[in-house]
Formats: C-alpha cells, sequence, structure tokens
C-alpha cells in the first residue's frame, strides 16, 4: 500500500477532501505516516525537517535495483559470513553526519521529475549525494543473513541507501528486508492510528476526539491566545501586537483553546506578520 492509497481511504473515511502527508513511506515499509487533514495542512510547511525513527531488518548476500526486498536482484546471492561484532563495526561508519547517495528508484527529483520514472524508463537518474545525519543507528541482532536494526535519521534521508551501502562495505551486497518507520517527527507509533480504527471512528463523529490537541501541535513554537479583534486583523493579513513574545520568532495563534487561525512571524518589535492563516 502506497502513501497515496492510505490518503484515500482517510479521504473516503472522514469526507474530508484536503488530505496531505508527511513524509512518504515507501510501499514495502509499514508505521507511522502523519495526515494533515483540512485547514491543518497549511501548517505541513513547517514540518519538513522533522527527523524519522525506524526499525526494521537487513538482508546480506546480493543487492537489488531498488535497494530493498521489493527490487531485481542485481547480483549473484552467495553465503555471507559475517559475525554480529563485524556487522556492528560496518554500522558504526554510517552514524554521524554523512554524504548518502539516494536510491535511483526514489521520489528524489531530478531536473523536476521523479528519479523512480527515470530508472523505470530505462534511465539512469543524475542523482547527486546529499548531506544527511544518522543520529542512532544499532545492530540488535543477527541471525544468519539478516541484521536487525534501529535508527534515526534526519529528514532526506534513506535507509535503503544505508542497507545497499553496507552491502558494498562487506563485499557481498544486502537490500532492506523490512521497515517500519515508530516515529516521525513528534508523531509516534504508539499515538497513531490504524486505518480500521479511522474508519471506526469516522462513522461514529468521533475522530477529532482522538486526534492530536491543537495545542500540542509544533510545541516547540509557543501559544498565544488572541481576542476577537486580533483575530480579525490576522484573516485580513495584517499585522498584530503580541508584545509578551517579543524574543519568539514564530508564534502559533488560537482563538480560545482549540481554534488555531494563524501562524505568525515577527518582523519587527512585538509587531507579528501572519504567515499562515487557517480559516
Amino acid at each position: 500500500m502506497t502513501s497515496h492509497d492510505v490518503v484515500a481511504k482517510v479521504r473516503r473515511a472522514t469526507g474530508e477532501a484536503s488530505i496531505g502527508h508527511l513524509g512518504t513511506l515507501d510501499p514495502m515499509a509499514t508505521g507511522v505516516l502523519p495526515l494533515l487533514l483540512g485547514k491543518f495542512t497549511r501548517l505541513a510547511q513547517f514540518y519538513g525537517a522533522s527527523e524519522k525513527a525506524y526499525t526494521g531488518s537487513i538482508r546480506f548476500g546480493f543487492a537489488t535495483d531498488t535497494y530493498d526486498a521489493e527490487g531485481v536482484p542485481v547480483s549473484e546471492a552467495v553465503e555471507p559470513k559475517l559475525t554480529l561484532d563485524a556487522v556492528h563495526a560496518v554500522a558504526a561508519r554510517f552514524r554521524g553526519e554523512i554524504e548518502q547517495l539516494p536510491p535511483p528508484v526514489s521520489a528524489k527529483k531530478i531536473g523536476g521529475k521523479p528519479a523512480y520514472k527515470i530508472a523505470r524508463a530505462g534511465g539512469a537518474p543524475a542523482l547527486k549525494k546529499a548531506r544527511i545525519t544518522i543520529a542512532e543507528f544499532s545492530i540488535d541482532s543477527l541471525d544468519g543473513d539478516v541484521a536487525a536494526f534501529a535508527m534515526r535519521v534526519s529528514a532526506g534521508g534513506y535507509v535503503r541507501s544505508v542497507a545497499h551501502e553496507m552491502g558494498q562495505a562487506v563485499g557481498c551486497g544486502a537490500h532492506l528486508a523490512s521497515l517500519r518507520r515508530v516515529a516521525s517527527g513528534p508523531f509516534t507509533l504508539d499515538e497513531a492510528l490504524t486505518l480500521d480504527d479511522v474508519e471506526a471512528l469516522g462513522r461514529a463523529s468521533e475522530l477529532e476526539a482522538r486526534l492530536p490537541h491543537p495545542r500540542t501541535l509544533l510545541p516547540e513554537i509557543p501559544a498565544v491566545s488572541a481576542d476577537e479583534q486580533t483575530v480579525g486583523r490576522l484573516r485580513n493579513g495584517m499585522q498584530v501586537n503580541l508584545p509578551e513574545f517579543s524574543q519568539a520568532p514564530l508564534v502559533k495563534i488560537f482563538c480560545g483553546q482549540r481554534d488555531l487561525v494563524a501562524m505568525g512571524r515577527r518582523v519587527a518589535g512585538t509587531l507579528f506578520q501572519p504567515v499562515v492563516v487557517l480559516v
């Protein structure tokens, strides 16, 4: 199931036409796919740099053209002779800030066109390395030719590329065998709803009560409650005075406890300009 399929199912379950997701999941992957519904889709720009956390497994012995288990093998299968200590040592090379080449079959844009479309048409995408940060990469076990891992990686990082490059490093080829996203920024698997949950809550008109409270969104940005006059100015695109936030570059502006009406950016002193208005 693709991320697009998930959005379509949630759209049918909720009747909400405007839905966006915060970072595509590969079709073979499971786990957290944060969705923004309705007016909250306008907040997507503030989540662009969110770190992701994963668990999964890497199979050693051969590489594939997509760098994962859904791809076609591109090397002869061999029986790797690996130890857990050896895999630990290779994994250590990938921790920290590294230069990474995205997979040829990926959503990375090349001249405005996704790399996977170029690759599937028989072309060779002219991919460039990107600087990413892998804050955590632990190998938890090795069972035959399959290593289980946990990883935290910055936005734009590809776990598939790490698996592929580890196979190159040990000389036997490797690919991503399974992947589960356990966190995307502040959104975790423990808090996630299944598609069945969404459909059932939608039928019972109880979905909104199970979604994160608007005040908890973007917790790193301070929140302020505005009076009706201030809200009216914001909705007309006008600057407002928020003296208690003279040092904050961005604020969330609410009418009451739940109604997020705008994201304001400080332009000078205590004056804030609405950069996103949610109506």
